[in-house]
């Protein structure tokens, strides 16, 4: 079976070019955003691991997540966003590879922004990273999330973009 991770920075259309993929190739594509979501929410192991790194009550009587709490405290320092990154990574990419296992497929795919940094470029064969013009970014991004210009601005200059890929996709 032939990995591929998709990366790329904000509003550069990885999920179009993931969800083409699919459509076109029937190439599976597991979300590691969505994923990541998932299982922070219904993972024990990383729901402890998650208290303990944070030292917070993070999950209400019901097993929900305390998401304005969690961000508050995860975005107050880089620090936090690294212990943070340290517990949710590992715990995403083994749950990718457990999904890619249970696929039929010769060819699977993973949606990223963080291949590099989250540790997913070990675990897959090539890397395609999609790149868009930045205005033709920042607009997607904005009407996408609803935010301002600046907001944006701000998350893409905290992106590192994947700097060796085996294949670039201009998406303008």
């Amino acid at each position: 079976m032939i990995k591929i991770a998709i990366t790329g920075g904000i509003g550069s259309g990885k999920s179009y070019i993931a969800s083409q993929l699919t459509q076109l190739l029937g190439i599976p594509v597991y979300d590691s955003d969505s994923e990541a979501k998932r299982l922070i929410v219904e993972s024990a192991t990383l729901r402890k691991k998650l208290t303990e790194v944070t030292g917070m009550q993070l999950y209400d009587s019901h097993g929900q997540l305390r998401r304005s709490e969690f961000a508050a405290w995860l975005f107050s320092s880089q620090e936090n966003v690294e212990r943070v990154n340290a517990v949710v990574h590992p715990a995403v990419i083994d749950d990718f590879l457990q999904w890619a296992d249970r696929q039929n497929a010769q060819v699977v795919a993973i949606e990223s922004a963080l291949v590099r940094e989250s540790g997913i470029d070990a675990v897959v064969d090539k890397v395609i990273r999609v790149d868009a013009p930045l205005e033709t970014r920042i607009r997607r991004a904005m009407d996408r999330d609803n935010a301002t210009r600046e907001q944006v601005i701000a998350r893409i200059n905290r992106q590192t973009i994947y700097p060796t890929p085996d294949i670039v996709i201009n998406n303008d």
